[in-house]
């Protein structure tokens, strides 16, 4: 039986064990303290222990396509060398680290921040298609401001030749892998899904045309960045609204034949995860984040970022719903995982509401809790785990979830649980460049309790 504490490859890169930091924002931007601040966000997780980090979305090309601010851009070579000092720095301590690569198309700051938009009047997103009608409503009633260029059958080339170039800069800098980033409303989930894609090239018009862009991003990578092991989110669009309001959308058998025809493809690991076709809770599952909505001395930075202090109030509201319709889940993601995994014989990674040692175990197939309840192990959902939100309230989070060693008086206790409570404090004030990082007073105080008790010590 798999655990938690054994080695895997991924497309030849030797992981130390099974947890993974899943990508998140670190809002370090390109400036001049941007390669500290990435080392001081990511390290922390590489010394207590976490077998790969996959540092948040960055942005391949060198204007647009930013979905929050403060987003790194890998599009300049002679930035991206300078990251070989973060790459070292996580290889010092065993962990392997993988780059998501990223651009927002319809997502991107042009489309939502207020501020962003005045500041960059001739900034036009990226798009595969017309924007459906939905989000078309939206810009007429003023909520988004949609102004698209898109693209031709060439200028789709070339973009995912901007990956390629991106991925060949990383590699070069010691990156072990890379990750794109798939769900979430990015450009790649808007050329997989019909909600968006209604071209009528090769990019488009089927199944099988929807997911040409990323073989093409694929065969990109290969060319000029050779073997570098090569994963990516797949999205299932089954948290989207239902008929009529959206008709279109990727099923949960639809995202687990793209990941089927990824593996033929050249893919050598897969993400899936249940994702709506906009961007909503259902990526970050919880609780309404009272704290971060209330704290004054962020509303002016809201203002900037909404438009305003009356919609500022009004995106709070729609978070407030939002909250009631995707409450916490644990493991939300499971189901699909393991159907793909049955499917495919590449590593399936997890995350989505991973929170205990025990269901770590339980998704990894070592633990007790087979579907009828019994103490017989349930097939293995996935190959690795990961978390991100965790991370933010607990940087040091592997050493605690992780055997200490292989002393097996003194195993992990498999009813350990992480300290992030769902809160999403942490993730609303990113939109104004915040940096994410747990402001919830409960969770701090415990998380220094457990610091003066040498919790997050590695043996």
């Amino acid at each position: 039986m798999t655990t938690l504490e054994d080695p895997i490859e991924i497309g030849g890169c030797e992981v130390p064990n099974r947890l993974y930091r899943a990508p998140v924002l670190e809002c370090a931007g390109n400036g001049p303290d941007a390669v500290e601040t990435l080392i001081d966000d990511l390290e922390p997780a590489a010394e207590s222990g976490v077998g790969l980090l996959c540092q948040g979305a960055t942005i391949v090309r060198g204007d647009g396509g930013c979905a929050a601010p403060g987003m790194t851009r890998v599009h300049d070579p002679e930035f991206v060398a300078q990251l070989s000092r973060l790459t070292d720095r996580i290889h010092e301590h065993g962990s392997r680290i993988f780059v998501q690569l990223e651009h927002g198309g319809l997502r991107s700051m042009e489309t939502w921040h207020a501020e962003y938009r005045e500041a960059h009047p001739e900034m036009e997103q990226l798009a595969v298609s017309r924007p459906p009608w939905q989000l078309r409503l939206l810009d007429r009633l003023g909520f988004l401001a949609y102004d698209p260029h898109i693209l031709s059958t060439e200028e789709v080339y070339e973009l995912a030749a901007d990956f390629g170039r991106s991925a060949a800069s990383a590699a070069e800098a010691g990156y072990d892998g890379i990750h794109l980033s798939g769900a979430n409303m990015g450009i790649v989930q808007q050329f997989l899904s019909p909600f968006y894609n209604q071209r009528d090239d090769e990019f488009g018009g089927s199944p099988e045309a929807r997911l040409e862009f990323l073989a093409l991003v694929h065969d990109e990578i290969r060319e000029r960045a050779g073997d570098v092991p090569l994963m990516t989110k797949v999205p299932a669009e089954t948290p989207a609204p239902p008929a009529p309001v959206v008709r279109r959308k990727l099923s949960l058998e639809d995202g687990i034949e793209i990941a089927r025809r990824l593996e033929r493809i050249g893919y050598d690991a897969v993400v899936p995860v249940q994702t709506s076709v906009v961007w909503d809770m259902s990526i970050v599952r919880g609780e309404y984040p009272e704290r971060a909505w209330g704290n004054e001395q962020l509303h002016e930075a809201y203002d900037a970022a909404f438009g305003g202090a009356t919609r500022r109030r009004l995106v709070a509201a729609a978070n407030r719903v939002q909250s009631l319709q995707y409450d916490f889940d644990s493991a939300w993601n499971e189901d699909f995982c393991r159907r793909v995994r049955e499917q495919v014989s590449i590593p399936v990674l997890a995350e989505g509401g991973i929170r205990e040692r025990r269901e770590m175990d339980r998704l990894l197939g070592s633990g007790a809790g087979s579907e009828d309840g019994g103490a017989t192990p349930a097939a293995p959902a996935c190959d690795m785990v990961g978390m991100a939100r965790p991370f933010y309230a607990e940087p040091r989070l592997g050493a605690r979830l992780l055997e200490n060693g292989t002393d097996a008086e003194t195993p992990t206790d498999g009813d350990l649980r992480v300290l992030c409570e769902n809160c999403n404090n942490c993730t609303v004030p990113q939109a104004t460049g915040a940096p994410g990082i747990c402001r919830t007073p409960s969770v701090l105080r415990k998380r220094g309790e457990l610091e003066r008790e040498g919790a997050y010590e590695r043996t």
